[in-house]
């Protein structure tokens, strides 16, 4: 049985059982506190915390999730991977233990004939949790599994909670004996790998308290409501079905490995070492096309950097078995055909997620040179130092500057004899998480406690947005926090958090940039507000200072936002959806929205390019825009079904998470979006639209800046006033600037030319004199000397050797000069033949002199060059070389 149709009948199942089929969210977790998801029931998080009410008391889905604490790990076992399907079904209040118990059975066991999955009931065996006697008894009583088949197991393997004080419970799992050839028989309590788990169900009827680790916390008492969250492994089942050993056999990842086996000639199968590579290609390979595929860009921060970190391992396993040229694109292909039985959207985005793809293959293919060198010369120093071993700091640079796995620099080191401070890399490596999570997380919170957000929700219920139609508003305080704690009252000069019933206060979301204004009460007390987030789906935090008086909870307040500053944003998003439309038209489908932020009177938009925007088609864009603003075109939003959005050709912006009813902004005939943001009512409120330019802010991400309305006026008059002072300047009319001024640069550079070739003569011209200048070390002719300042790197070079190939005969002669440029200083250093035969090496002379300037330097035996920070340090540098070249011979 194929994966797609076990997806399918799982749904189906439980959909013919009154369950609420719900899409895979997005790979791109909604939640401060993770980068991906990671399990099927992330997405319902908020209706098992309370935080939000669910949309049906049964849901079924089957959830895309990544893990990734394990990535080194890949490859090296059968077991390990990063992506997977659950499939889950929930209940929340509903059923209970019977309940998903009988489900469970019947869906596993069913005939395939009959809709299910046709698994022997014998080889299943069960566990539950060490005192869940209902669960056992339903087990054996109501199903009629044998007492010998069903085994209790502690707090570790059958207790579930979130990790956090919430809801918790005992879990009971379904097994599969795989038989003898897996290992003895004693069920799972005895061997995991012949008894394989393939369904967990949780059953949320405690809540929990503090504590560390799996078992370390205590139960504070029964849930209100019992719940139920499930989980099946969609590939633990498919091996199972399909009768392989190993996930990595299963169909959607057998012709990843089988298309690997085309391309490198490698079979899998054949040694250790290439099967490891084969299935850490087939696991990264589709880990990152279903990435992509919701909207993840390659990059050196959080989910861009788990995708770029597994697109260069993948890349860099298919060269170790011999692949030279490029792979991706033929690899992306079988995973899109295969994975999109499941998925439809990555047959529809096929062209973008190559495009990104292939991208980031090419700028790795490029780091790997480049970063080569940067390794070499770290190697070169450690060595130098007497070190063995390559410090962490240095791996983590060229990880996180080039984009070089820990394995590349481990493996490039080690062939150069040197190993890798891995702790002291993965040290640097954590805290650049640790930091990202920490600044995501504060966004969103400001540090406070997110129980008191939960507390304030529960009490209170949503804010109640009438920003749409109003600008101003009556309204009560709900929630109050001072310093990240809930409080009943703060005082003038508290800075505050602020939770009101309604509010005209746009949060920040969907790129567009929280409103500010003031927050009056009927005592008179006033509250500044700078910003809005909602930390908690559907809960308005309003953030700022009191600034006169005093405030307290369930007071009366009045809400006014900065209209203009309103305007001036919306403004900027209306232009942001014109931009969207105008660069698809331009360059496809593929330039779709990777983000964006509106703020007053200018916007920026992050859009899929491969490459530059030519300013041609830039120019072409910015006309079309400002064509539509003329075209006076009305903008109005309407709620719909997301299905009847997709109907209706709506696009959606990646990695956004929408509900069942969504909000559709349409501006005219021109551009239909799904957004929740505000906008202008008709596109001529815009005015003027200036974009200022692109560039890229990552592996096949391009950002465009605009400036809107007086913003992009203002612009256009300080450019004429900089044209008109050049017209004054050249003397001529507007359009004859550009080759008067062409005209000039080209008289200067021949100029500089002229003044170049005459400074490189006189340089030279010093050549003869060196040479028969030379100090006679023992037989070596020595020649040590600084030369004029401001002479360059390429004139001193030619001038080293210029001088060494004068010193007649077999002498040895080592040549080595010194000068400032720039206002630092530089030394070139050449030995010939004869001299490295003593032991007389450029590269061991070049490091010596430059450690001594306070710098570094490297090159080959017979020339190097090298540099500092110290140009007064020149004549201890020149003495240091003497010395060195005296101790050699």
């Amino acid at each position: 049985m194929e994966s797609a149709e076990i997806r399918r009948r799982w749904l189906s199942f439980f959909e013919e059982r009154g369950h609420a089929v719900v899409p895979s969210a997005s790979l791109i977790a909604d939640d401060p506190t993770l980068l991906l998801v990671n399990a099927g029931m992330v997405p319902f998080k908020p209706y098992f915390l309370g935080e939000t009410k669910p949309p049906a008391p049964r849901a079924t889905s089957v959830q895309k999730c990544v893990r990734t604490p394990d990535i080194e790990e890949v490859g090296k076992t059968t077991r390990h991977g990063t992506f997977f399907q659950m499939c889950g079904n929930f209940s929340f209040g509903d059923y209970f233990k019977e309940g998903a118990i009988k489900y469970a059975w019947e869906l596993l066991t069913s005939s395939v004939a009959d809709g299910g999955y046709g698994l022997e009931p014998e080889k299943l065996w069960i566990t539950v949790y060490l005192d869940d006697d209902e669960a056992e008894t339903i087990w054996r009583e109501k199903i009629g599994v044998p007492a010998e088949r069903i085994q209790r197991l502690g707090k570790k393997d059958n207790f579930w909670s979130m990790g956090v004080p919430g809801p918790c419970g005992p879990c009971s799992e379904i097994n599969y004996d795989r038989g003898p050839d897996f290992g003895v028989e004693g069920g799972p309590a005895v061997n995991d790998e012949r008894y394989v788990e393939i369904w967990n169900l949780v059953f949320m009827q405690y809540e929990r308290g503090a504590g560390d680790g799996k078992e370390d916390f205590p139960i504070l008492g029964d849930l209100p409501s019992k719940n139920i969250d499930t989980g099946l492994g969609l590939e633990r089942l498919a091996m199972i079905l399909q009768g392989v050993q190993n996930m990595y056999e299963t169909d959607t990842l057998r012709v990843v490995m089988d298309k690997a086996t085309e391309l490198t000639g490698v079979r899998y199968g054949a040694a250790q070492g290439t099967d490891v590579s084969m299935r850490v290609v087939a696991d990264h390979i589709r880990t990152s096309v279903m990435l992509i595929g919701d909207g993840v860009t390659p990059g050196n921060e959080g989910r861009g950097y788990v995708l770029r970190r597994i697109m260069r391992r993948a890349i860099r396993n298919m060269r170790l078995m011999g692949a030279t040229g490029p792979v991706v694109q033929d690899l992306v292909d079988v995973v899109i055909n295969t994975m999109g039985q499941q998925y439809p959207e990555l047959v529809t985005d096929r062209k973008r997620i190559e495009t990104v793809a292939l991208a980031e293959e090419a700028a790795f293919l490029k780091a790997v040179k480049g970063g080569t060198n940067i390794l070499d010369t770290a190697v070169s120093e450690t060595k130098a130092a007497g070190g063995t071993v390559l410090s962490g700091d240095k791996a983590f640079l060229l990880h996180d500057t080039w984009g070089f796995p820990i394995d590349l620099t481990l493996e490039m080191a080690a062939e150069q004899g040197l190993s890798v401070d891995e702790p002291g890399f993965r040290r640097l490596m954590q805290e650049q998480r640790d930091r990202a999570k920490a600044d995501a997380k504060a966004k969103k919170t400001g540090h406070a406690d997110m129980s008191a957000y939960r507390e304030i929700a529960d009490g209170s219920g949503a804010t109640e947005f009438t920003g749409y139609a109003t600008t101003q508003g009556e309204s009560t305080i709900v929630g109050l926090l001072v310093n990240g704690v809930s409080a009943p009252a703060a005082s003038e000069g508290d800075e505050v958090e602020v939770v009101l019933d309604r509010t005209p206060f746009y949060a920040e979301g969907g790129g567009q940039l929280a409103d500010q204004g003031r927050i009056k009460l009927d005592s008179g007390a006033v509250i500044v507000v700078r910003d809005v987030q909602q930390p908690v789906p559907g809960v308005s935090v309003h953030k700022g200072s009191v600034q006169v008086g005093e405030v307290t909870v369930g007071a009366s307040a009045y809400a006014a936002i900065d209209v203009s500053r309103r305007r001036a944003i919306a403004r900027a998003h209306s232009a942001t959806h014109l931009t969207h439309q105008a660069l698809r038209d331009a360059l496809g489908p593929t330039a779709a929205q990777a983000g964006s932020e509106n703020s007053p009177g200018r916007f920026r938009f992050d859009f899929g390019s491969p490459n530059a925007v030519p300013g041609t088609v830039l120019t072409d864009v910015e006309q079309k825009i400002n064509d539509v603003l003329s075209r006076e075109l009305d903008v109005t939003a309407e709620i719909m079904s997301i299905d009847e959005a997709k109907k209706q050709g709506a696009i959606a912006e990646f990695g956004e998470k929408y509900g069942e009813r969504v909000r559709v902004v349409t501006i005219g005939d021109f551009s239909k979006e799904l957004c929740g943001g505000t906008h202008v009512g008709n596109t001529a409120q815009l005015g003027l639209v200036k974009l200022l330019g692109e560039s890229s802010i990552g592996s096949g991400v391009r950002r465009v800046e605009a400036l809107v309305g007086v913003d992009a006026y203002n612009f256009l008059a300080k450019e004429h006033t900089v044209v008109a002072q050049l017209q004054e300047l050249v003397k001529g009319r507007p359009e004859e600037l550009p080759e008067k001024i062409a005209s000039m640069l080209g008289k200067l550079k021949d100029a500089e030319k002229e003044i170049e070739k005459f400074r490189a003569e006189k340089v030279l011209q010093a050549a003869a004199g060196l040479a028969a200048g030379a100090q006679d070390i023992r037989g070596v002719a020595l020649v040590v000397g600084s030369v004029p300042d401001g002479t360059g790197a390429d004139d001193l070079r030619k001038l080293v050797l210029d001088v060494r190939g004068r010193i007649q005969g077999d002498r040895p002669a080592v040549v080595a000069l010194f000068t400032t440029a720039n206002d630092r200083p530089l030394t070139v250093i050449a030995t010939n033949e004869a001299a490295r035969e003593r032991g007389l090496k450029a590269g061991d002379l070049v490091r010596t002199a430059a450690k001594t300037l306070g710098g570094g330097g490297g090159g080959k035996p017979d020339v190097a060059q090298g540099g500092g920070q110290n140009p007064a340090a020149i004549p201890d540098a020149i003495a240091a070389v003497e010395r060195l070249v005296v101790e050699t011979v």
